[in-house]
């Protein structure tokens, strides 16, 4: 039997346990762990997904945040995100510094276990939603969860506007 502890990463594991998160572990094939092949294979909406993304400044001073967004949204990174770290210019971490930061690998990225001086902000519309999923600390596990949950981890601030939903054109 297959169990939260067996399939998440184990700091992530921990700090549900600690932090007292509802959440509910589920499985999924490493090959199908980035966002839109794990919404198409296992049935769940864009809408209901999200993802954590790690996005650093480009010049100067390196400065970094964990950002939460649908996937069905686009991370606001030049006016938003870029206000808000103070920086000229800011992008996306690549998959190693990714790794570096958070001990985990893209496509497995979660905003549970990161260390406490990475800055996490939620995007309003992941609060607006009764649970979302998002990875496991690995790219074998997805989590279920109320993002309610994410305002118990350091660091949490819901921010208005900080993605814009995707054009369905």
């Amino acid at each position: 039997m297959t169990t939260s502890e067996t399939l998440l990463h184990p700091d992530v594991f921990a700090i549900l346990a600690n932090k007292h998160i509802e959440h509910e572990a589920l499985a999924c094939d490493p090959a199908l762990a980035d966002t839109a092949e794990f919404c198409r294979e296992y049935g769940y909406a864009p809408e209901q997904s999200a993802n954590a993304l790690v996005v650093g400044s480009t010049k100067g001073e390196p400065v970094f945040a964990c950002c939460v967004v649908l996937a069905n949204c686009r991370l606001d990174v030049n006016k938003v995100v870029r206000k808000k770290l103070g920086a000229r210019r800011v992008s996306f971490a690549n998959p190693d510094v990714t790794k570096e930061l958070t001990g985990m690998e893209l496509g497995g990225v979660t905003p549970i276990g990161l260390p406490e001086s990475l800055p996490l902000w939620i995007d309003s519309r992941v609060m607006q939603c009764e649970k979302i999923i998002l990875g496991g600390g690995n790219r074998s596990s997805k989590l279920l969860l109320p993002p309610e949950g994410l305002l118990k981890l350091p660091n949490s601030e819901v921010v208005d506007g900080l993605a814009n939903l995707i054009p369905t054109d």
